[in-house]
């Protein structure tokens, strides 16, 4: 019993504590029974021992009802609890708020990322309000014969690249770190410059597959001569020889004078959907940039609105599927006032004999007011128009008795190979490649498509050049002389063709 008692002493703030937080008799029972004066359970003789528990319980309730009903009269207490348990209940709130929101934020992002992996539905300011519309016309791209893309994850999976690097390619951005085209100056034969602007490699691929697998397979007017196959300058200036007046005219700014809208417009008409007629309208343009330097880092500054750049594989086909119609209507026109009409590329060229002189002023109105109806501009400083007795050039070449080349370009180049045979490389520049060689080598193939025998002199000059300075031409040479082959083929038709309507009127 002693050790009982001398277990876990107390001191007098620990016995107050205990005896204020239950009752004098429940403390003595409660100790009590601790030292072994009476058992656990059971009664006594003077107080049982359940029912000193349950008064104890009961003092204590009491206790708090009597704090309570003292507190129920206190206003500053009844506030302040009441601030207390809304703060408790708004911080429960805003912890659940905060869990249901980064779980709304995780589930979204998770659709976003999946959304992203199937379909592309932002691509800048001002190009992306029709990207959710799918809708294509199924008549029209089968009357195209032109492959069907429901969407753009179709389209991707078609030019075989993923849909994230179409998004990369097409994105439009007024400042970016980066630009998808290398941009230089050449000097144009008339003087100036020609901003040119070539496509990066990823870019160029796409382009030169919605070149092959798209516009390749439109048909376009026959008047058209640039940019297509088995055809040329020479096919383009064959059908006016020997004509006695020669309307030449150019249109200004040709490549840039085409939009963005103008050309996603044309992939509208071809059959495709807003959403695939935005990617590769986007795919086939470029903003005219403005480099800047800012913290050490270069930044590429939009400065007009998305163009046809001249330089990518797909702007001369755009060109001459948008003119379709406008070659149409200056074809009709040419035929109902007796003139022959062809356009190489921006150039446009008009012959007739003498006798259709009247004519002149009607056709040069109305083919003014064509032009601008269709959204071009006519270069006033590049019209001409040529009658008997003057040299008469369509697209470089000579046409007056017979199709040939200047005399004096002639006369420059064969002194050019005359000092490469005399004087070596050094210092010879021809054109504008940097490959004196391969550009020599290609005028000439250039002079023979025009005029065989000259050419074949050239040519026989060259061989001694060739093996003296190891050049074998590449294959791409090799298929250009092909190409040309098939150039010349082209042109006697063209000649069998025009013979007996170049002259109609005559027979009356």
């Amino acid at each position: 019993m002693s050790d009982i008692i001398q277990e876990q002493p107390r001191t007098r703030e620990e016995l107050y504590e205990k005896i204020k937080s239950s009752s004098k008799e429940s403390f003595i029972l409660e100790d009590m029974i601790r030292l072994g004066f009476w058992p656990e359970k059971g009664t006594m003789p003077c107080d049982p021992t359940d029912e000193i528990r349950k008064k104890t319980e009961l003092n204590i309730e009491l206790q708090d009802l009597k704090s309570n009903l003292k507190n129920l009269n206190n206003e500053a207490y009844l506030i302040k609890k009441f601030k207390e348990e809304r703060f408790k209940e708004s911080k429960r709130k805003r912890l659940e708020n905060k869990v249901k929101k980064e779980e709304e934020k995780k589930k979204k992002a998770e659709e976003w990322k999946l959304k992203q992996s199937k379909e592309i539905s932002y691509l800048g300011e001002k190009v992306s309000s029709g990207l959710n519309n799918n809708d294509c016309n199924l008549e029209r791209l089968k009357l195209n014969n032109l492959p069907i893309y429901n969407n753009a994850e179709e389209l991707s999976s078609a030019m075989n690249i993923s849909l994230g690097l179409l998004r990369f390619l097409s994105f439009s951005r007024k400042v970016s770190k980066i630009s998808h085209y290398i941009r230089f100056k050449v000097p144009k034969k008339t003087g100036g410059f020609r901003l040119i602007s070539s496509p990066m490699p990823k870019l160029k691929n796409a382009q030169y597959w919605i070149l092959e697998n798209i516009l390749k397979k439109i048909e376009l007017n026959e008047k058209a001569h640039g940019f297509v196959d088995k055809k040329s300058i020479l096919t383009n200036a064959t059908p006016h020889l020997k004509s006695d007046i020669l309307i030449n005219m150019d249109l200004k700014d040709f490549f840039p004078s085409l939009s963005y809208k103008r050309v996603k417009g044309l992939f509208k008409s071809l059959g495709y959907s807003e959403s695939i007629a935005t990617i590769l309208g986007l795919v086939c343009t470029e903003a005219e940039v403005q480099e800047a330097e800012l913290d050490g880092k270069t930044f590429f500054v939009e400065l007009d609105e998305r163009k046809l750049p001249q330089g990518a594989p797909t702007s001369p086909a755009i060109t001459n599927i948008i003119c379709k119609r406008l070659d149409k209507r200056m074809s009709e026109l040419a035929e109902n006032l007796g003139f022959i009409y062809t356009r190489y590329a921006d150039d446009l060229t008009f012959s007739t004999s003498s006798e259709n002189n009247e004519n002149v002023a009607k056709l040069m109105n109305r083919i003014k007011n064509i032009i601008k109806h269709e959204g071009f501009i006519i270069h006033q400083d590049k019209t001409k128009i040529v009658r008997e007795g003057g040299r008469k050039e369509v697209t470089g070449i000579v046409i007056n008795e017979k199709l040939s080349i200047k005399k004096e370009t002639l006369k420059k180049f064969r002194a050019t190979l005359h000092q490469i045979q005399r004087d070596g490389l050094d210092g010879k520049k021809w054109g504008n490649s940097p490959n004196i060689l391969s550009s020599i080598n290609g005028f000439a193939n250039f002079v023979k498509m025009v005029d065989p025998i000259k050419g074949e002199i050239f040519k026989e000059q060259l061989k001694e050049i060739n093996k003296k300075y190891g050049f074998t031409p590449s294959k791409k040479i090799i298929k250009k002389i092909e190409k040309k082959a098939l150039i010349v083929d082209k042109v006697e038709e063209i000649k069998e063709e025009e013979k007996p309507k170049k002259k109609w009127w005559k027979l009356f």
